[in-house]
């Protein structure tokens, strides 16, 4: 079996700004009160917050409300405008990361995968986002004939993001999963895993990615937080939530450029991990 890194990437403030405000502000919502007041009520009756805010989505589509006959191609239009959003140092990262591990062994895949919370439609709209991501794993809605939105079809909460970084570990592809929801439960011994956690790399923004933190950090991979230096609520949860408690190896700016610290530490983690594979391959010659 070919040997493979996976980097998985958190979407919304982690490799762009929040890609479901960015789509709320083009139809004119009020997104303080969307997620400060109206969201927030609904968490406070028990809903789920990633069920709260598709439900709010959900009432404010439709005829004469605020977002309209909003449709699933309109969410894959949104997302094919979001070029100019990407943080520095994004769109070039997939091809360095490849070039310096092809210089270590050229047989190492470099996959990229994004498993988000965010809205499905409106990351694969994106075609930088078709044509560099392995695969990409995000919440959906159903629609009626006409494309509108009726319902909610996926949600992905906190511990949720973990069944899809176990789907990348067994090899399990998204096609397989709608075939089969609960594939992913299905025993595969060690050696049949196709991405061993020591080399996965998880890079996500917030509370909801501390569950896939700390399964990536528990089996020998690699988590690197991202925080808005700018924004004092940000770094304090950087410190206290992620940083203080070893849920990640180091906490950064969303900087991905080879000359920032992020983006430097990102293509010297590959590298070493290209590196312990063909010292393990090397070793293993000699048994």
């Amino acid at each position: 079996m070919a040997d493979v890194i996976a980097l998985v990437f958190d979407f919304d403030d982690t490799l762009l700004p929040d890609s479901t405000t960015l789509l709320l502000e083009s139809k004119g919502i009020d997104t303080e009160r969307f997620w400060k007041v109206d969201a927030k009520a609904l968490w406070k009756q028990g809903f789920d917050p990633t069920l709260a805010y598709m439900n709010l989505i959900l009432e404010n589509t439709g005829e004469g409300k605020p977002l309209g006959l909003l449709t699933i191609d309109d969410l894959r239009a949104f997302g094919a405008s979001l070029d100019d959003q990407f943080f520095p140092g994004v769109r070039n990262l997939a091809s360095d990361l490849r070039e310096l591990v092809a210089d270590v062994a050229r047989d190492i895949s470099v996959e990229l995968y994004i498993v988000s919370g965010g809205l499905q439609d409106v990351i694969d709209g994106n075609q930088f986002v078709r044509d560099t991501f392995h695969a990409t794993y995000g919440c959906m809605f159903g629609a009626d004939e006409t494309g509108k939105l009726t319902r909610i079809k996926r949600t992905i909460t906190f511990t949720e993001k973990t069944r899809y970084l176990f789907e990348i570990h067994k090899g399990i592809t998204p096609a397989e999963t709608a075939a089969n929801q609960y594939v992913v439960n299905k025993y595969f011994p060690e050696s049949a895993r196709r991405v061993p956690f020591k080399n996965i790399i998880y890079v996500g923004d917030g509370l909801t990615d501390i569950p896939c933190f700390s399964l990536v950090q528990k089996n020998g991979g690699t988590a690197f937080g991202i925080f808005k230096p700018a924004n004092a609520a940000s770094a304090k949860r950087a410190f206290l939530e992620f940083a203080k408690t070893d849920r990640v190896t180091s906490m950064h700016s969303p900087k991905f450029a080879y000359d920032e610290d992020l983006g430097s530490l990102l293509r010297a983690a590959v590298t070493t991990i290209a590196s312990q594979i063909m010292i393990a391959r090397k070793q293993a010659e000699y048994r």
